[in-house]
C-alpha cells in the first residue's frame, strides 16, 4: 500500500513540473529569473500581444485610400508578429466609407472588441469626428494621412504620421518658386472639404508673401465634382501655365481627362491625396505625364523596394503613400509602446497617457521619413519630396 501510494505522489510531482515547464516563457533563461523580473514587460522575456485596430474606407469613392491604409497596417503586423519582437499584434480593420459618423461606429465597434491602440482613420473628416471620442476615452490614436491642424488640435493622443495641410502648402509654393518662379498659377481646390480648404489658404498665403504670381482661383464641391470645365476656362483664359490643385485623386483624374479634351496643357501640381491616381482603375496614365507631386513615399525609389514587393506580393498591388504611412504608423506605436514600457493587461487609458509621454521624446525612421519628431500638438517634423510622373512612374523631380 506504501509503494503505491509513493508511486502516485512521484507521478503527481512529474506531472506538475511538466505543467510548471510547458507555461513558462519560451526564452529560457526565465526559469531561473526571480518573480519581479519575469513579469516586466522591459525584462525583455515575455511577448506583450496588443489590440490594434484602424478605421478607413474599405468601399465607396475612396476606398482605395482605406484599403491602402489597411493593407499597409496588416503587412507590418505581420512583419512584427513573425519577428522576434516581444511586442505582438492583434489587428482589425473596419470600414467607414470616409463618412464621419460611420467612422465613430467603427471606433466603437473596435472598442467593443477590446481595441487598445488605434492607427487610424485614414480621411480628415472621419479623422476629426473619431479624435473627439478617442481624446474624451483617452484612446490613444495616430492617424496616417488625415492632414489637417484640428485633428490633432487640442487633443494631447492625437498624432499625425502625415505632414500637415499647412506644411503641404508652404512646402508646394516653396518648391514652385524655387523650380518655377515666373510660373502663372491658376489653384483649383475643393471648398467643402478641409484637407483642400487648408492647403489651399497656406499655400496662397505662402505665395503671396513671395510676390508669386495667382492669377486664377477655382472651387468645386463634392456635389459639383464632375464638371470642371467652367474652372479650366478661366485658368486658361487668365494665362495660367501651372494649375495647382490640393485635392483627391478621382476630381484630378476628370480635370486631367477635361484640361486634355480642350487642348489645355498647363502643368499640373498636386500633393499627397494626389497619390494613387496612377493606380487608379480605368485612368489613362498618359494623361498623367509630367504631373508634380509633393509626397513623402514612392514605390519606384530603390530604398521602399522591399516594401513594395513584400505589399504587392501581399495584395497584387503597387503600394501608395497612404499605405506606406500606415506601415510606419504601425511600427511608430510599436517603437513607443517599446520606449514606454506598456503591457498588454494595461487599459486603453494607461497605454494612451504612456504614449503621450513616449511620443515626443521619440525619433523614427520609416517609409515616409528619416529622424521623425512630433511636437505636443501631435504633428510630425519631417520634409516632403517632390516627384514628377515620366513614363507612368514617379521620378524625383
Amino acid at each position: 500500500m506504501k509503494k503505491k501510494l509513493l508511486a502516485f505522489v512521484m507521478a503527481a510531482t512529474m506531472v506538475f513540473s511538466l505543467a510548471a515547464c510547458s507555461s513558462s516563457s519560451s526564452n529560457d533563461s526565465s526559469s531561473s529569473s526571480d518573480s519581479s523580473d519575469s513579469d516586466s514587460a522591459q525584462s525583455g522575456d515575455e511577448v506583450q500581444t496588443f489590440k490594434l485596430g484602424s478605421i478607413g474606407p474599405l468601399t465607396g469613392d475612396n476606398a482605395i485610400y482605406g484599403q491602402a491604409v489597411v493593407y499597409g497596417a496588416k503587412l507590418a503586423v505581420d512583419e512584427i508578429n513573425a519577428s522576434d519582437s516581444k511586442i505582438k499584434f492583434e489587428f482589425k480593420g473596419e470600414d467607414d466609407e470616409a463618412d464621419g459618423e460611420k467612422s465613430t461606429n467603427a471606433y466603437n465597434k473596435l472598442m467593443d472588441w477590446g481595441m487598445q491602440v488605434l492607427v487610424g482613420p485614414t480621411t480628415t473628416g472621419a479623422s476629426m469626428a473619431v479624435a473627439d471620442v478617442c481624446n474624451s476615452e483617452r484612446t490613444f490614436m495616430i492617424t496616417p494621412s488625415a492632414s489637417a491642424v484640428d485633428v490633432t488640435a487640442g487633443k494631447d493622443n492625437v498624432f499625425q504620421v502625415c505632414f500637415t495641410d499647412p506644411n503641404q502648402g508652404i512646402s508646394s509654393a516653396d518648391y514652385i518658386a524655387e523650380n518655377m518662379p515666373d510660373a502663372k498659377i491658376a489653384v483649383l481646390y475643393r471648398n467643402d472639404d478641409a484637407y483642400s480648404q487648408g492647403i489651399h489658404d497656406t499655400f496662397v498665403k505662402e505665395a503671396t508673401e513671395k510676390g508669386m504670381s495667382v492669377v486664377y482661383e477655382g472651387t468645386f464641391t463634392n456635389d459639383t465634382a464632375t464638371d470642371f470645365s467652367v474652372q479650366l476656362s478661366g485658368a486658361q483664359s487668365n494665362g495660367a501655365d501651372l494649375v495647382f490643385m490640393p485635392i483627391y485623386y478621382q476630381p484630378a483624374s476628370i480635370v486631367l481627362a477635361q484640361a486634355k479634351a480642350m487642348d489645355y496643357a498647363p502643368t499640373f501640381f498636386g500633393v499627397d491625396g494626389m497619390d494613387g491616381i496612377l493606380t487608379m482603375p480605368g485612368f489613362d496614365v498618359s494623361l498623367a505625364e509630367g504631373l508634380v507631386l509633393m509626397t513623402p513615399f514612392s514605390a519606384t525609389v530603390e530604398s521602399n523596394k522591399s516594401f513594395v514587393d513584400a505589399y504587392v506580393a501581399a495584395y497584387g498591388t503597387e503600394p501608395n503613400q497612404f499605405a506606406a504611412d500606415a506601415y510606419d504608423g504601425v511600427y511608430i506605436v510599436k517603437a513607443a509602446l517599446e520606449a514606454a514600457g506598456c503591457t498588454a493587461d494595461m487599459s486603453n487609458e494607461e497605454i494612451c497617457d504612456a504614449l503621450v509621454g513616449a511620443m515626443t521624446t521619440l525619433k523614427f525612421t520609416g517609409l515616409t521619413g528619416k529622424d521623425m519628431t512630433w511636437n505636443a500638438e501631435g504633428q510630425v517634423s519631417k520634409a516632403p519630396t517632390a516627384y514628377v510622373v515620366k513614363d507612368g512612374q514617379y521620378v524625383e523631380g
